[in-house]
């Protein structure tokens, strides 16, 4: 699923090379309120993950205060993206680094340290079911989506109708690779079910070994990871809320450009104030339900959107967005019952929102972007 949905983002990306993702492509390709669903989803959605992400990092940082460093996190991150997204674009390079060599290590501890057995790779299959395991596509999709970060900066990117398709595909199966080592590493240590009843499986996958006292590592590259995560999402939300600012479906004041940053100023703290909320208040569990609801809807309308591209601008086969279409819809219903129930009210509410600013005699009318 998500390979059919980074392929529609890629050619959409290409024809329309502006910051918004499919806020903008489902406006340019299926009309305003489509084009609204999709963003009102996307910085709901992404809104609640940049919580869960900074509930993690603090989760793995430092257990006894998860929540203050969360926030610390969100405001530290924020400042780094308030200067520009050169600045955004090298520590999220650096980041990157940090997380592979720890993952490296991972894998390298669990193998080398003894501790893998190639039984326990098939040892749970008894127990999948197809309902688990379309719910647990639907829950985890998120952890595969990073690519639509990639194509909300297509002002900001040099050459975008180039790089942007090439970089989304590429991304999406450098991240299949690594996912796939660490989970093949983690399952061969100790197997599914022991998988199931820890909090922290990669640090228990290590400690089953030779190498024992290397489980620090993954506490590292995990705060690491999801420091990287959160700087990301933090970056798209900020440039889809812009894009909805731009046209009046959000309010107005958040569509400033910094004259000096050339960042959505305003957007990006906005923003994160949102988040510390949540994260003051939220769960992480609940986050990524909720977050996985919406995204994956925000997906659909890629692939919808995607389907009306003229033969000569699709790079990829129109059955690849069939198939995104209808496969973010299945794992979309499969999600816990209380993450459907809750995505498909904030939705409700945000297409109510459209049907009452849009009604006739409502003054909606598009303004032009400003710098200040």
């Amino acid at each position: 699923m998500a390979y059919a949905n980074a392929t529609s983002s890629a050619q959409l990306a290409a024809v329309h090379p502006e910051s918004g993702g499919t806020y903008v492509y489902g406006r340019r390709q299926l009309g305003p309120f489509w084009g609204y669903l999709a963003g009102w989803s996307f910085v709901v959605g992404k809104t609640a993950s940049c919580a869960a992400m900074a509930l993690t990092v603090g989760a793995y940082a430092w257990p006894g205060a998860a929540r203050p460093l969360a926030v610390a996190a969100v405001v530290g991150l924020t400042a780094v993206n308030y200067r520009g997204i050169a600045k955004t674009a090298w520590l999220t390079r650096a980041i990157v680094a940090v997380v592979l060599a720890a993952l490296a290590g991972v894998v390298i501890a669990v193998v080398a340290g003894g501790a893998a057995e190639p039984r326990l790779l098939v040892g749970g299959l008894g127990a999948a079911t197809p309902y688990g395991v379309l719910q647990a596509g639907g829950l985890w999709f998120f952890a595969f989506a990073g690519y639509a970060r990639i194509a909300t900066l297509g002002e900001e990117v040099a050459e975008p109708q180039r790089t942007i398709p090439r970089a989304i595909p590429l991304a999406l199966g450098l991240t299949l690779v690594v996912y796939a080592a660490v989970a093949t590493s983690a399952l061969a240590a100790l197997g599914a079910g022991a998988l199931t009843a820890v909090d922290a499986p990669l640090a228990a996958a290590v400690e089953t070994g030779r190498f024992a006292e290397a489980a620090w590592l993954v506490r590292v590259g995990a705060t690491v990871a999801s420091l990287g995560v959160l700087l990301s999402l933090l970056t798209g939300v900020s440039r889809t809320t812009l894009a909805m600012a731009r046209d009046r479906e959000l309010p107005g004041w958040l569509d400033a450009v910094h004259p000096r940053h050339h960042v959505p100023h305003r957007a990006e703290l906005v923003v994160a104030a949102v988040v510390v909320a949540l994260v003051l208040i939220g769960d992480l569990r609940e986050a990524i339900g909720f977050s996985s609801f919406a995204v994956l809807v925000y997906y659909a309308i890629a692939n919808v959107s995607a389907l009306t591209l003229s033969a000569q601008q699709r790079r990829w086969p129109r059955p690849l967005a069939v198939l995104g279409v209808g496969g973010c819809g299945m794992l979309a219903v499969t999600l816990p019952l209380v993450s459907v129930l809750g995505g498909a009210a904030v939705l409700a509410v945000g297409a109510l929102a459209w049907a009452v600013r849009h009604r006739p005699g409502g003054g909606h009318q598009r303004h032009s972007p400003r710098i200040e």
